[in-house]
C-alpha cells in the first residue's frame, strides 16, 4: 500500500502509475485520510521486482491535472529515470541509519607504540610536521599512526558520540595512504600486524560501536603479489599507455583488476569473507563507480550484486562522486557516500561563491542559492528508494578533499554545515579532526595529524556543537528515517521539516550569522539554536 500526502482541494481525482516486469501499471487511489488541511491518497501496488518504480497522478482541484514524482509536479508527461523508487527488500543493517561515522586515516590519527622498521619507500615525518602536501614525497610521509593507537583514542570518539569507525585501508602497501595494496592476506605490520585489528575490533564491538573497513576492488598496487607474479588472467595487459596495462586514472603503481576472471572472483571471495569472518562490520568499496567497468565491459553491476550476496548481512558502502543513481539497484549497495547529492551543494551554498574550483572536476565552483542547493539534492534523490537515502553517507569533507573548516571559512558556517549534515536525510560521516577545527586545503593536506599534545589548538566551542549535534541526530528517529519537507526556502536561509508519525523536527539553516526564519509551526522545545543553525521539536 502506498500513501500520497497532498494539502486539502489540491486534487479532485488520483491515480498510482507503477512498473511491474517492465510494463507500466496504473490503478486509481481512493481517500484514505482528510483532517487538518491535508489529504492522503491510497492505493495498492504488488511489489514483484527488486524495486518498485512508481509516480502519481493528479487532475482537478488546484493543481489541475499534473504528474508527480520525486522532483516535484510535472504539467507534462516525463521520463521514468526521476521515479519514486521502493526497494522490496531493504538489505542495510539496521543499526547503520541510526549511526553516526567517524573516518580515520590510521597513519595521521594517533600513535600506539607499535615498533615496527620503517620500509625503504617511507619518509619518516615528526608528529606535529605538516604533510609536504603536493609533491613527489606525499604518498610516502610516514607519522607512524597506527591501529593500536586508534585503539587508545576511543573515549575520544565515544565522547564525540560516533559509533561507527570507518578505517581507510589496513593492508600493507607502499604508500601512507594504501589504497595501493601489496597483499589482502594481512593487516601492515606498520599498524600493528593481524591482532592490533582483532584487539581494535574487540574493543569497539565492546563500547557498542561498528567498524568498517576499506576494500579497493577496481584495482590493487603494482606491488601485490599476485600483479608481481604475472597473473596476467587477473588484470588487463593490453598495451595500455603508459604502462602497458590498464591501470586506475593512468597511474601505474595501481593497475586495474579484471572482474570478467573467474580466478579473480574466487580470490576476492577469500579476501572478502575473511576479513567480515574477523569482525569486521562492512566495507566501504573504494571508486565503487569504475570497478568491473573497463572499456567495453561493464560487469560493475554484477559485482555489487556479488558483494551483497557475501556480506551476511553486513554494510556495504559505495564511494561514487558523481551520478551514483543507476549503481544503486536495490541488489548491490546499501547507499553511497554522498558527494554529489549532498557535499557539493553544501559547499556551493554556505560559501556563497569564494571557492574557485570544483572539488572534483577543476572547473570554476559555482555558487547556490539557497532554493539551487535543495534543488540539487532533491535531483540526486529521485530515483533511488529512499531506504538507499537514508543509508548513504552525507559527509562535508573527506580524506580526498579540502577540510570543510577550510572550505567554511569560519566557526558559524562550520556549524550550519555540521547542521545540514546531522539533520539532511543520510548517514552523517566525519573526518577524524573535523570536530577540532583541523584545516588542510586540498585531500593531501587535509592529511594532517591530531594534534593530541596541543589542546590549545583545538576549537573547543566547534567540538561542543558537534557533540550537541551528533547526540541530537543519534537520538532522534526522525532524522535516521523520517521524511523531508521543504516549508522556507530563500537565498541565505532554508527551513525544513524532518518527521514521522510520532516526532517533528524543523531544521533552519542560514549562511548569514544572525539572519531569522519565521517558524510556520508552534515549537515545543529548541534542541539546538546558534547564529547559522537551529532545530525546533514541533511534535
Amino acid at each position: 500500500m502506498l500513501r500520497l500526502r497532498a494539502p486539502a482541494g489540491a486534487a479532485r481525482r488520483a491515480w498510482l502509475r507503477y512498473l511491474e516486469d517492465g510494463e507500466p501499471r496504473v490503478v486509481e487511489a481512493s481517500v484514505d485520510e482528510d483532517a487538518s488541511g491535508e489529504t492522503w491518497w491510497r492505493a495498492e501496488a504488488r511489489v514483484a521486482n527488486a524495486q518498485l518504480r512508481y509516480r502519481w497522478l493528479l487532475d482537478g482541484g488546484d493543481v489541475g491535472q499534473r504528474w508527480l514524482n520525486a522532483l516535484g509536479l510535472h504539467a507534462r508527461d516525463v521520463p521514468g529515470a526521476d521515479d519514486f523508487v521502493l526497494d522490496r527488500e531493504p538489505g542495510a543493517p539496521g543499526w547503520h541509519a541510526r549511526s553516526v561515522v567517524y573516518q580515520i586515516f590510521p597513519d595521521r590519527f594517533a600513535r600506539g607504540g607499535v615498533d615496527a622498521p620503517a620500509p625503504d619507500w617511507a619518509i619518516p615525518r615528526p608528529w606535529d610536521a605538516l604533510p609536504e602536501g603536493r609533491g613527489p614525497a606525499t604518498p610516502f610521509e610516514l607519522y607512524g599512526g597506527d591501529l593500536r593507537g586508534v585503539e587508545r583514542r576511543l573515549d575520544h570518539v565515544e565522547r564525540l558520540g560516533a559509533n561507527v569507525l570507518y578505517l581507510t585501508p589496513f593492508f600493507p602497501a607502499r604508500s601512507t595512504h594504501r589504497y595501493d595494496a601489496s597483499s589482502f592476506e594481512r593487516v601492515d605490520p606498520l599498524l600493528g600486524g593481524d591482532d592490533a585489528l582483532r584487539s581494535l575490533l574487540a574493543a569497539a564491538h565492546g563500547r557498542g560501536m561498528r567498524v568498517v573497513g576499506d576494500l579497493t576492488l577496481n584495482h590493487c598496487g603494482a606491488g601485490h603479489d599476485w600483479f608481481v607474479n604475472g597473473e596476467r588472467e587477473l588484470f588487463f595487459f593490453d598495451g595500455s599507455p603508459p604502462a602497458g596495462y590498464a591501470c586506475w586514472l593512468g597511474v601505474a603503481s595501481l593497475p586495474t583488476l579484471n572482474w570478467s576472471s573467474a580466478e579473480l572472483r574466487a580470490r576476492m571471495d577469500a579476501v572478502f569473507r575473511r576479513w567480515l569472518d574477523e569482525g569486521l562490520d562492512g566495507w566501504r568499496a573504494d571508486v565503487a563507480n569504475m570497478i568491473g567497468r573497463y572499456g567495453a565491459l561493464d560487469v560493475n553491476r554484477e559485482v555489487a550484486h556479488w558483494a551483497r550476496e557475501r556480506s551476511g548481512g553486513r554494510l556495504l558502502i559505495a564511494e561514487h562522486g558523481h551520478d551514483f543513481r543507476p549503481d544503486l539497484d536495490g541488489l548491490g549497495w546499501h547507499g553511497v557516500m554522498n558527494y554529489a547529492g549532498f557535499l557539493r551543494p553544501v559547499w556551493w551554498w554556505l560559501t556563497g561563491g569564494a571557492i574557485e574550483e570544483d572539488v572534483f572536476f577543476r572547473t570554476p565552483a559555482p555558487s547556490y542559492s539557497g532554493a539551487e542547493m535543495l534543488d540539487v539534492m532533491r535531483a540526486y534523490r529521485a530515483g533511488v528508494s529512499w531506504d538507499a537515502i537514508v543509508n548513504s553517507w552525507t559527509l562535508l569533507d573527506s580524506h580526498d578533499t579540502a577540510r570543510f573548516r577550510t572550505v567554511s571559512g569560519t566557526r558559524e558556517r562550520h556549524v550550519a554545515g555540521i547542521g545540514l549534515q546531522m539533520t539532511m536525510p543520510g548517514v552523517p560521516m566525519i573526518f577524524a579532526g573535523d570536530e577540532i577545527g583541523l584545516e588542510g586545503e586540498w585531500g593531501e593536506d587535509a592529511r594532517r595529524t591530531m594534534p593530541w599534545d596541543r589542546p590549545d589548538a583545538w576549537d573547543g566551542e566547534l567540538l561542543e556543537a558537534y557533540r550537541r549535534l551528533v547526540a541530537l541526530r543519534r537520538g532522534s528517529e526522525a532524522l535516521a528515517r523520517g521524511g523531508l519537507r521543504e516549508v522556507h526556502v530563500a537565498g541565505d536561509t532554508v527551513a525544513y521539516m524532518r518527521e514521522t508519525r510520532d516526532e517533528a523536527l524543523l531544521c533552519l539553516a542560514s549562511r548569514v550569522p544572525g539572519a531569522t526564519v519565521a517558524s510556520p509551526y508552534p515549537a515545543e522545545e529548541t534542541l539546538f539554536d546558534s547564529e547559522t543553525f537551529r532545530v525546533l521539536r514541533v511534535r
